[in-house]
Order: structure tokens, then sequence, then C-alpha cells
């Protein structure tokens, strides 16, 4: 019996027998013999307990090599330190301004951390258009950009006019982090191709453009990573929230480890936030085992061949066309649409993986299979419908188990190494596979409790990761600066003054 079997929706009125340990899915109107070869197509798909235990082993020897000061280099898995060294502790006030530049769009915006109830609002936010022509220009060009449409922005806001605020900066593309405050651009992507860029510092960049502007100035500023930000703006609100994930168009995950174990940064106290990268697991072929023959083409035809394994296997970028790779060989098999694939479906990329989470629906789920089917040229009859959804179950199936495998590691790891019985945690969560999916969070939660029995993990979806989130590390970073100014203050003899006044209460 396959660790993947569930029930499936009421609205497919299907029905299980177990025998002799396995379990036989009856579709109402389809004919045993084509359920069951389409079940022979779809078992690489299933994973069993044992294989979902073997995941979170190869992960976490993956997360030891990342973390290692020598072995870093070829780690599949990269385990960045993030230099973010706390989580909210609820005592963080202020206003900030943030930028998120992950795309073709800036975003700007001000976010004022409040003095009641440990609220986090965004007052105002603006979408800026970022032209093709400074995409592929200079560096210079795209960060003068960035301080015009910044300086755009603090027009609309006069309360703001004068004052040097704190800045979080979203910045959504490969960088090697050096500090809080230093982040170097490794490569362009996201077709992106501006000079002088990469090699440098981006945070410098950003400040450079500022003073050329004279229009305004900025405090400190933050890099921030967007996974980073998921879990920062949920643990304002919940400080037991030290792991954010996001599962999306792509897949990554952050933690608080503790320094000890961060081999590549000085100091053993305390904790920092490191950037998995666990999209790039399976890189170095540690899940050869458990890939099919779809997920070897989808990485085939992808832009990038042989990176992010682990990201393909289970992000909304590659879902669908997974799903579309098995629906091809089941109409070869004739086992759909009478043999008849149509030129949609045999094209890359027209099966998109929202289809997937339509088709799931409980209620409507087959009639929208109808109607997206019909869409790419297929005669579909409702035998194939209820087949369809069988594969889109399977697939989403095994992307949240395999999720959850690589959750519950990172929770394993956590409770481990702080020497407890039982970790309780929350997680922040983002991404559209997550949030969009219907069933795709309680078989997240569901495979967790299973691997990961002695972590009570709760899973609380984030709002706006790259705006509150940006804001909420710059406020720590802030709350952090003035407790160690504190320190240093207190650490020195005290004055003549001073120790007069302790005489006199002698």
């Amino acid at each position: 019996m396959s660790f993947g079997e569930r029930q499936m929706s009421a609205s497919q009125t299907a029905t299980k027998q177990e025998m002799n340990g396995d379990v036989q899915v009856h579709l109402e109107g389809v004919p045993a013999e084509v359920l069951r070869q389409v079940e022979v197509c779809l078992q690489p798909f299933k994973l069993s307990e044992n294989q979902l235990k073997e995941v979170t082993s190869w992960l976490k020897r993956d997360m030891n090599h990342g973390l290692r000061k020598h072995r870093h280099k070829n780690a599949a898995v990269k385990m960045l330190p993030t230099f973010v060294r706390a989580t909210p502790d609820g005592t963080e006030r202020g206003d900030f301004l943030a930028l998120d530049l992950g795309g073709t769009n800036l975003r700007v915006l001000h976010v004022s951390v409040g003095q009641e109830q440990q609220r986090v609002v965004t007052m105002d936010s603006q979408i800026c258009e970022i032209p093709q022509n400074i995409m592929l220009g200079t560096g210079e060009q795209l960060f003068d950009h960035l301080a015009k449409c910044l300086s755009a922005f603090l027009d609309t806001k006069p309360t703001l006019k004068g004052k040097t605020l704190p800045l979080g900066f979203t910045f959504s593309f490969p960088c090697e982090q050096k500090e809080i405050d230093k982040s170097i651009l490794i490569r362009w992507t996201k077709g992106f191709n501006c000079s002088g860029v990469e090699g440098h510092d981006v945070v410098q960049l950003l400040r450079d453009a500022v003073l050329r502007r004279g229009e305004y100035d900025i405090g400190s500023i933050a890099m921030v990573n967007d996974t980073v930000g998921t879990m920062m703006s949920c643990g304002y609100g919940d400080q037991s929230c030290e792991i954010g994930m996001i599962i999306g168009t792509g897949t990554n995950a952050c933690y608080m480890e503790e320094m000890k174990n961060v081999k590549r940064v000085e100091g053993e106290d305390g904790r920092m936030c490191i950037n998995t990268e666990w999209g790039g697991f399976g890189d170095d072929g540690a899940l050869s085992s458990i890939q099919t023959e779809m997920d070897r083409q989808v990485d085939r035809d992808s832009l990038n061949p042989g990176v992010h394994i682990f990201e393909k296997m289970i992000s909304g970028m590659y879902l669908g066309e997974v799903v579309r790779l098995v629906l091809v060989k089941l109409t070869q098999q004739k086992l759909l649409f009478d043999g008849q694939p149509s030129p949609d479906l045999l094209s890359q990329g027209t099966f998109e993986t929202r289809f997937i989470s339509e088709i799931e629906q409980e209620d409507v789920g087959l009639d929208k299979a109808q109607v997206i089917l019909t869409e790419l040229g297929l005669k579909a009859s409702p035998v194939d419908c209820q087949l369809v959804r069988l594969v889109c179950n399977t697939i989403s199936t095994r992307s949240a188990q395999l999720c959850a495998a690589a959750l519950a590691t990172i929770a394993k790891r956590i409770r481990k190494h702080r020497g407890l019985d039982h970790l309780k945690t929350t997680v922040g969560v983002d991404g559209t596979v997550y949030k969009k999916h219907p069933n795709f969070s309680k078989m997240l939660q569901d495979t967790i409790k299973v691997l990961a029995p002695k972590c009570d993990i709760k899973l609380l979806i984030s709002e706006d990761g790259s705006g509150k989130g940006a804001a909420m590390v710059t406020a720590v970073a802030q709350r952090l600066a003035r407790q160690s100014r504190l320190l240093e203050e207190s650490s020195g003899e005290d004055s003549e003054e001073e120790m007069e006044e302790d005489d006199e209460y002698q």
C-alpha cells in the first residue's frame, strides 16, 4: 500500500477496497481494466512511507553539507546565511520603507508597525514599471530608476518628507549575502541583463543612486530574501514562527539555525536564519531513484536542465507539465480520449498548473475538467474527466508529500539541535500552489504528522512577505542594533560621579 493513497473527493463517487495490502480505487463508470492500466502508469508517482523517510535522510545529509565551510561550494542545498539573527518579539515599532524588485514591476511600500495589539499595517504601496530598455541597460540606469520610483512615492506621502527611514530591500535574484546590508549579485535572471551589476553590492548601488538623486535620504538598508520575509511577516503576530516556506511558481524554505552550526560565519552564540535554497535538492542525483520518466523529460525540456530538480517535482512552474506528459502517455496507450490527442495536448506548457487546482475542487471539479479539456481541443467523455482528475490528484499528492518530507527534515533538525523532546513551532507559508489547491494544506499536514511525530507544526499563511516581511527584517535589525549599543554603553567602568552616588547609600 503506497503512502500516497487517500480518500478521493465525494464528487468522484470513488470507493476503495483493500485486498492483500493493496488499495484498489474504483471510479464510477470507469471500466476496471482501464483503471488498472492507468494505475500502473501512475504507480511511480506514489511514494511509500519508507521512500519519504529516505528523502528526509538525503535532505538532512545535504543540509549538513551546505552548512559546512569547505563542503558548501559543491553542496546541492546551499544553506545560505541571511544575517537575520532573530525573529520579531512584538516590541518592534515605527515607520519603514520597503522596495520589492522581483520582475518587471517594482513595488514601493510604506509600512507602519503599530503601537497596539501587535498590528502591522501597510499604509500605502505603489507599483512602478521597469521598462524593457532599463532591464537591458546599465546598472546605473536601473538603480537611478529605482531611486526615481522611491522619490515619486515619497512625494505622495507628505508626512514622510524630510524623514530618514530604514528600508527593507527584497531583491529576488541570486545573490551572495555578506551582511544584512551587503549582497553581491551572482547573476541576472527573469529577463534582466543590466551591465555593471553582477559581482557588485546591490545595496551600495541603491545608496549611490539615492545620493545622485539628492532629493531624500534613507537610513539603514536590510536585504531581504522573499522566503525570509514570509517567515518574518508571520513572526510578528506569532513569535513561535521560526520557519518560512514558499510553494508557488518556485519553492524554497528558511529557518532559524543555531549559530554554532553555521560554519561559514564567525561566532557560535545565538541563531541565524538560513535560506536553504532547497529547490536545488537533487541536483547531485540524490532524487534519481524517485524521479519518473516524466520528471526527467520536464527537466530536459526546461530552461535549466540538471538544475533545481526538487523544484521541478513539486512547484507550480512544472506540475502542470508533469500532468500533461502523463495524459499524453495515457492517450498514446488509448486509455484516454479514444487515443486521439489534440495539437494543444502535444504542445509543451499548455496544461497549466492552475488547472490541477480547478479539476480537484470537490463539487465542480469534473465540470471544470470538461471545460478545460474541451478548450484544449479534446473530446473528453465523463470517464476521461474522472481519469484526468485521478492523474491530477496523484501528481498534487506527491508534491505535497515531498514538500512535507522536506519541512519535516527542518523541524526535526531544530528539535534535535535544541535538545527538545517535543517541538512546537509555526511555519509561515506563501505561494499559489499552497493557497489555491483545495487539498494541499491537509495533505501536507497529514504527511508531516507521520514523518515528524514529535513536532507540532502550525501552518500560517503569510501576508505580504516582500512588504511587511521586509519591514520586519529591518525592524528586528534595528532592535538588535539598539540592544547592542546599550550593552556597549554599559560595558565600561562606572564614572566617579556614579561611584560617589553609590557611596552615599552605604
